[in-house]
C-alpha cells in the first residue's frame, strides 16, 4: 500500500532516470516534496513534468555530484527553504568500467570512488543538521557487488560499494541518538542502463522494473523502521512478500 507522505520532504539523488527516477516519481506520488537532484537538466525537467501530471511536487536541483563546493551550498542553501529532510534516498552511481584492477584507469578508479563514496559523505556533511531536525530515514542504494561479495573485473564498483556499506552503518550509529534511521537497498539487477552497460547480453525484459522497489523504498523510510544500516535485499524481500 501507497502511504501518506504530505508534509515529507524527500531528496533523491540520480533522480533523472533509472532507479531514482521511479523512486522520486513514488515518493511524490504518495505526497512528499521531492528534491530531484542529478547532472541532466533534460532528465529532471521530464521527471518534473510527470511528477506534475500525477499532481505531485518537485524542486530540481541540477548538480554533479563531483564538484565538492556545490554540495557543501547545499544545505545550507536547502536550509533557507526548509525547515527538515525527512528523507534521503543516495541512488547515484557510476559503474565505471569492467577490468582487471591493475588495468584500471586511475582516473576510473578516482571517479567511481568519488561518486559511489566520497559524495555520499559530502551530502551527509552538508544536510546532516537538516536529517537530524526531521528524525530523517537515510536510504543508500548499493550492491552485492561490493556491499555482500567480490567479483571479478568489478574491482572499482565493488570497492566503493563496500566503502559505502560501511559508511552507512557508521552514519546510523552517529545520528541514532537523533532519531535517523538509515538502511542500505540492494536492488540486484534491474531493467536500467547501468545493468543493460554492465551485461549487453542479457534480455532486458527479464528483469524487474525499477518502479517494483517502491514498497520497499516505503518501508525503509516508514517511521516504524527502525534499522541500523540493516541491508534490505530486493529480491529477498519480494519473495517474502508473495509467500
Amino acid at each position: 500500500m501507497m502511504p501518506n507522505l504530505s508534509g515529507k520532504t524527500a531528496l533523491v539523488t540520480g533522480a533523472s532516470r533509472g532507479i531514482g527516477r521511479a523512486l522520486a516519481l513514488a515518493l511524490a506520488r504518495a505526497g512528499a516534496h521531492v528534491l530531484a537532484l542529478a547532472r541532466t537538466v533534460g532528465g529532471l525537467e521530464e521527471l518534473d513534468d510527470e511528477i506534475r501530471a500525477a499532481n505531485g511536487k518537485a524542486s530540481l536541483i541540477p548538480l554533479d555530484l563531483t564538484d565538492s563546493a556545490a554540495i557543501a551550498a547545499l544545505g545550507p542553501s536547502l536550509a533557507a527553504r526548509f525547515p527538515r529532510l525527512d528523507i534521503l534516498v543516495a541512488n547515484a552511481g557510476d559503474l565505471g568500467e569492467l577490468a582487471p584492477l591493475t588495468d584500471i584507469d586511475e582516473k576510473v578508479w578516482a571517479r567511481v570512488l568519488d561518486v559511489n563514496l566520497n559524495a555520499n559523505l559530502r551530502l551527509l556533511r552538508t544536510l546532516d543538521p537538516l536529517l537530524r531536525a526531521g528524525s530523517a530515514r537515510v536510504v543508500f542504494m548499493s550492491s552485492n557487488v561490493g556491499g555482500a561479495e567480490p567479483r571479478a573485473f568489478w574491482g572499482a564498483y565493488a570497492v566503493s560499494k563496500a566503502g559505502l556499506e560501511m559508511l552507512a552503518k557508521t552514519y546510523a550509529l552517529e545520528a541514532k541518538s537523533a532519531g535517523v534511521r538509515v538502511a542500505v537497498i540492494d536492488p540486484g539487477p534491474m531493467r536500467t542502463r547501468m545493468r543493460a552497460a554492465a551485461m549487453p547480453g542479457e534480455k532486458p525484459e527479464t528483469l524487474p522494473e525499477p518502479a517494483e522497489l517502491a514498497p520497499l523504498l516505503f518501508h525503509a523510510v516508514s517511521s516504524a523502521y527502525d534499522g541500523m544500516a540493516e541491508r534490505l535485499v530486493f529480491r529477498e524481500w519480494r519473495t517474502r512478500e508473495l509467500a
